[in-house]
């Protein structure tokens, strides 16, 4: 029985894990086609340095917020055939996503077992309802049970929200307890607001530390913003933007260019804070639009945090050492 590959790299608290997020085509494309967007994709990733990519699974989120949605949501393939498409034409590790509620327990443990095979999924994270309202078949917490219980051995992470935390106060303790129910990582929703980010990891590793228990790793994503309807939609999703920057990035020259610059800042701030608390963390950098200025300034922006975190982790070894 193959095993996930990134397991023993997550493993290692000195080893930066780096990703590219990436959404499924349309489900109106043919497969042909999507074969193509998966190559062109990798395309642009040839001359990075990259662990995996993540495939998310998109839902219609209208349930979540009373305000229209920026974009018309529209279903895409399944996850699992976009996933596997990607790593059989990289060899690279995938990430793939899975929205639970829709499906009883009976199904998702099909899901499951044709994720494995053909599909080869290893690595999974899932993901609950967007919101308490409407017909959830599936809880999160059941579907922890269902895989507990389920022969196949996938790494899974989970998801986190520093927003939630930022009103709820408790997101570090959802962390402990999807850690578990399982969880072996953690992936972060877009970070603009490098505070409500820092606060989450503080109290996290805190937490840890009280408890005697190591900290999972936790894959901080970042995203550019190159103009005024991509930060609505940023904003619809639930990513917390100050006011200052979203000032910054409309009243810019090249919003794309600032909005990396922002990124760029926040991490250095989150590092500061919360690199050495012990947290043993990745990166995952996705463009949240098919805008091509914006998947190109993804790339521009991935290689920039990336060599900030491995300076960072280079310098923790050499302290250690």
């Amino acid at each position: 029985m193959t095993t996930s590959k990134l397991k023993q790299k997550f493993a290692d608290p000195y080893s930066g894990v780096y990703f590219i997020g990436t959404t499924p085509p349309k489900s109106s494309v043919a497969m042909e086609e999507v074969h193509e967007i998966g190559s062109k994709l990798l395309q642009r990733l040839e001359n990075i340095d990259y662990d995996g990519v993540i495939v998310y699974d998109i839902q219609d989120e209208s349930s979540r917020t009373e305000k229209p949605r920026p974009f018309p949501f529209k279903s895409t393939h399944d996850p699992r055939t976009y996933s596997s498409i990607l790593r059989e034409q990289s060899g690279h590790p995938v990430i793939t996503y899975k929205s639970v509620s829709q499906r009883n327990r009976e199904d998702f443990d099909s899901w499951l077992d044709h994720a494995w095979d053909p599909h080869g999924v290893r690595d999974l994270v899932l993901v609950g309802s967007p919101s308490s309202e409407g017909d959830i078949r599936l809880s999160l917490p059941a579907a922890y049970e269902a895989l507990r219980e389920h022969e196949l051995d996938f790494n899974l992470g989970g998801v986190t929200i520093a927003e939630r935390h930022a009103k709820k106060g408790n997101e570090h303790l959802r962390l402990i307890e999807k850690a578990e129910s399982g969880c072996e990582f953690f992936i972060s929703q877009a970070v603009y607001d490098a505070q409500a980010t820092i606060d989450l990891l503080s109290s996290y590793a805190r937490e840890c530390r009280e408890r005697n228990i190591d900290p999972k790793r936790i894959i901080l994503t970042f995203s550019p913003c190159g103009c005024d309807k991509t930060l609505e939609f940023i904003e619809w999703l639930g990513i917390s933007v100050p006011l200052a920057t979203r000032h910054r990035i409309l009243d810019a020259h090249d919003p794309l260019a600032e909005s990396i610059r922002i990124c760029r800042k926040n991490l250095d701030q989150i590092l500061a804070a919360c690199g050495d608390l012990g947290i043993p963390l990745g990166l995952n950098i996705e463009s949240l639009t098919n805008r091509k200025a914006e998947i190109d300034a993804s790339i521009r922006l991935y290689k920039i945090l990336k060599a900030t975190l491995d300076l960072k982790l280079a310098e923790q070894e050499s302290l250690c050492a």
